[in-house]
């Protein structure tokens, strides 16, 4: 997006349409200012203030926006969003004030997935103007890197295969000289085995392959990003039934994320020499699919019964997270859509995030809680490791019970990282069932914001 085009422009004075925030508790007070036919008229909306209320209100020739939200005194990412997405296109500025943490959902208000439609039901582009001009390009980065999330994880699986995921790490590596590495065939069968024999069932064209992306000062330190592509997930032998394989082109959703992390470190410049991974496969059902009581070799020696090859995303991040520990990674954080327990535990909205130590939980907590992002503490219990247990393997991939699906997942995830690095992974749902004031129902970036925040206050750029 050039500056042009951005949705967040510099405040010079130029020609705009007022737009008034008020709370409740201040409201009386404020439309005590106005004249009766103003007050009239947002009588006549309804409008008292409360949040995600709007109002259109009259000043002569000319008009002025209103927007309810929760608090005048700290703006949230979405207090703006609302009259983002409902106002005509045109030049807006705050009639008091600066937009602040505002200016996130005013962008992402205005996404839409458009590819496939014949004819586009989008408005002209509504500007917004600050005088905050320092701020506008790190949090525009930020709006387009959740803006990718939904485009990669909205795009069907036909044209979002592992060679989709591929073009879009390799225009991201072409951006920022990058060295990109695409691991696949006998290669990717040698040397990454749990990869190969999830994807071996799909077709040529979506061939199972590991990419890579490196960057930045290697003597930096190292950090590695890993995100679950599972770019379709039939369930493989275990298959889906037809409503749960619905929404599996956003399997891929953990990779959207780490691509769209990996842009932000990059583009801003992180001090840190970052390691991309992405296991990129399709789970599908043919006569060479993997089967449930198979014994997989894994890239760090250890030997897994697959037990349930619907639990195929923790196998593929297995081999990936044995590889970046070689490497020597200081940090590593996942993104994966890894289990439905994670769900039913915290719904939709909120990533389950899983970490070793407790110092890193409390900086992506407090990361995603202020910047809107929220996350929320799952236990690694030592104890459901037996849950894990195999008669004749080192263990399996999937517990037979039912409990603590989400911990187990990220357990099995545990025994492929190296004992001595500092590891965050966050079950992330990657999809809005339902549309929120700046976040249109499907794909959704969901602790991308926290992960992103957390390595910019510890990293710098």
């Amino acid at each position: 997006m050039t500056d042009k085009d951005a949705l967040i422009q510099p405040d010079r004075g130029q020609d705009a349409i007022a737009i008034h925030l008020v709370d409740t508790g201040g409201f009386e007070s404020w439309a005590k200012t106005l004249s009766a036919p103003q007050r009239s008229a947002l009588a006549g909306q309804k409008f008292t203030g409360k949040g995600y209320q709007t109002a259109i209100v009259p000043n002569g020739e000319s008009w002025f926006a209103v927007g309810g939200v929760a608090n005048t005194e700290k703006l949230s990412s979405w207090c703006l969003a609302k009259l983002a997405g409902i106002l005509p296109e045109g030049t807006y500025r705050l009639a008091s004030g600066e937009p602040g943490a505002a200016m996130f959902g005013w962008q992402t208000a205005q996404y839409r997935f458009s590819r496939y439609k014949s004819d586009s039901d989008a408005q002209g582009p509504r500007l917004l103007l600050t005088k905050d001009v320092a701020a506008i390009p790190a949090i525009a980065a930020e709006a387009e890197a959740a803006n990718l999330v939904r485009t990669l994880v909205n795009t069907p699986a036909e044209d979002m295969g592992p060679e989709g995921l591929e073009a879009e790490a390799s225009h991201l590596a072409k951006a920022h000289g990058a060295k990109l590495t695409v691991t696949r065939g006998d290669a990717l069968e040698k040397g990454y085995p749990m990869i190969h024999a999830v994807g071996r069932a799909a077709a040529r064209s979506h061939a199972p392959r590991l990419i890579e992306i490196e960057w930045g000062p290697e003597d930096a330190p190292r950090v590695a990003i890993v995100g679950k592509g599972v770019c379709f997930d039939s369930g493989g032998l275990n298959i889906k039934p037809g409503n749960s394989m619905a929404l599996m082109k956003k399997d891929m959703g953990g990779a959207a994320h780490a691509l769209a992390l990996a842009s932000l470190i990059m583009g801003q410049n992180l001090k840190v020499r970052l390691h991309l991974l992405i296991p990129a496969v399709e789970n599908a059902v043919s006569g060479n699919a993997f089967r449930p009581g198979d014994v997989l070799a894994t890239r760090k020696g250890l030997t897994v019964e697959n037990t349930n090859t619907d639990a195929e995303g923790r196998l593929v991040l297995g081999d990936a997270l044995t590889k970046a520990s070689e490497d020597g990674a200081a940090l590593i954080i996942d993104f994966a859509t890894l289990t439905g327990a994670a769900r039913v535990a915290l719904g939709p909205d909120l990533p389950a995030l899983f970490t070793r130590q407790d110092d890193t939980a409390a900086d992506l907590l407090a990361a995603g809680e202020a910047h809107d992002d929220a996350c929320w503490r799952l236990p690694l219990h030592e104890a459901y490791r037996d849950m894990l247990k195999s008669d004749i393997a080192d263990m399996v991939n999937s517990a037979s019970s039912g409990f603590a699906g989400a911990t187990t997942a990220a357990l099995f995830l545990d025994r492929f990282v190296s004992e001595k690095i500092e590891w965050a992974h966050f079950d992330t749902f990657a999809w809005r069932p339902a549309a929120k004031p700046g976040r249109p129902k499907g794909g959704a970036a969901l602790g991308l914001r926290a992960a992103w925040h957390m390595l910019k206050k510890r990293y710098g750029g």
